[in-house]
């Protein structure tokens, strides 16, 4: 779609601009004088304007646009591809690939080259040059990094779903099997309560992948919402997992009169997140701390736990769609990978971030942090 506008706007450019290269480059002998009037009586300033008007849009697409005659005489750079123009390091082997593409184009057949400049930052460049009905041709440098990265996390993630659901979907298979097989009804009722437990983390994955959708999908509410109601009720959904640990959820630093703008179903999910993982990785017996405080421009909601802790290695990123620091763990523990995703991408919808402090073996601290709205005095903590 991009090529296509470029050439059809470009062939008007060229036409024009022809007008103007031969009463500039031609000698000025009496015969090509004449020639040179003609050719400026024939740009009328109808024609200048619309050149103008050409050039001006050329400037405000995204992508770089070269245009050359058909004598490969460069008439048209607009301000994206300006910046390739005697640049030095990875940008100037994408001028040399617009130059060389260029001079393909002119011999008739459309040409594409895919530059990998390895930054920082990194970045994938596609440069498309086609030759124009004139005789002329336009190139057009596209970044396609953000397209590639999107299509590499579209990819990651259906290997990913296929196979966090492949375990649970073939033990079930198995079970089955197994419960057709058995005589003994103690075999039977084991059998059946394990497939309970599989079927119940297919539904916690396929529960988690919604959520994780909706949250990417949906704006945050704008509402007044009281960090401590949403701390209470995170709190009421991870009760039965704390009680099974025989975990202590201490919740007396909440400041009361903390509040945020936001969504308080999103805000609830986060929190939420956040509790069961502390209490998924933490000993039976410990406690887990949350408390809030603002800190700057910023209402701070930290979750502290004494569990088994993240090697330093992973920290950078545990917030990733399914990964998992330890992987046997997560799956005795019935973990599906999306909680922390879920808890990033609440902290972005509401302008805020998600922080991580950690020592192995010694248990971590997940910071949620969120714009500062009203504190009332003297409840700052």
């Amino acid at each position: 779609m991009t090529i296509v506008l470029a050439a059809v706007a470009a062939a008007a450019l060229v036409a024009t601009a022809l007008l103007w290269r031969r009463a500039t480059f031609l000698s000025d002998d009496l015969a090509r004088a004449e020639l040179r009037a003609d050719a400026a009586e024939a740009v009328t300033q109808a024609e200048r304007d619309r050149v103008a008007a050409l050039r001006a849009a050329f400037d405000e697409v995204p992508q770089g646009v070269v245009l050359c005659d058909r004598e490969g005489y460069e008439v048209l750079r607009n301000r994206t591809a300006d910046a390739f123009a005697g640049a030095r390091h990875a940008e100037a082997l994408v001028e040399q690939a617009i130059l060389d593409e260029l001079r393909n184009a002119l011999s008739g057949t459309p040409v594409r080259r895919n530059l990998d400049l390895f930054g920082p930052p990194r970045r994938m460049l596609a440069v498309i040059a086609v030759p124009l009905p004139d005789g002329g041709a336009v190139a057009v440098v596209d970044d396609v990094s953000e397209r590639r990265r999107v299509d590499a996390m579209r990819r990651d993630f259906v290997s990913n779903i296929s196979h966090e659901l492949k375990t649970p979907v073939g033990a079930l298979g198995v079970l089955a099997e197994a419960i057709v097989d058995a005589d003994d009804s103690d075999v039977v009722r084991r059998l059946a309560e394990r497939m309970t437990v599989e079927a119940h983390r297919v539904g916690r994955i396929i529960d988690d992948l919604l959520a994780l959708t909706r949250i990417e999908s949906d704006d945050a509410a704008r509402e007044t919402v009281r960090v401590a109601d949403v701390v209470a009720e995170a709190e009421q959904r991870v009760r039965s997992l704390a009680d099974a640990h025989h975990i202590t959820i201490d919740t007396s630093e909440i400041g009361s009169g903390h509040v945020v703008i936001g969504d308080p179903r999103q805000l609830v999910s986060a929190i939420t997140n956040l509790l069961e993982n502390a209490c998924k990785y933490s000993d039976d017996g410990s406690a887990v701390s949350v408390r809030s405080r603002v800190s700057g421009a910023w209402l701070e909601v930290e979750v502290e736990d004494h569990g088994i802790g993240i090697p330093s290695s992973d920290l950078d990123r545990v917030f990733e769609r399914f990964y998992r620091v330890d992987r046997a763990r997560s799956r005795e523990t019935g973990g599906t990978g999306l909680g922390l995703a879920i808890v990033r991408h609440v902290a972005s919808n509401h302008r805020g971030e998600v922080l991580v402090r950690s020592t192995e073996g010694d248990g971590s601290t997940f910071t949620l942090r969120l714009p500062v709205a009203v504190v009332e005095a003297g409840a700052a903590s």
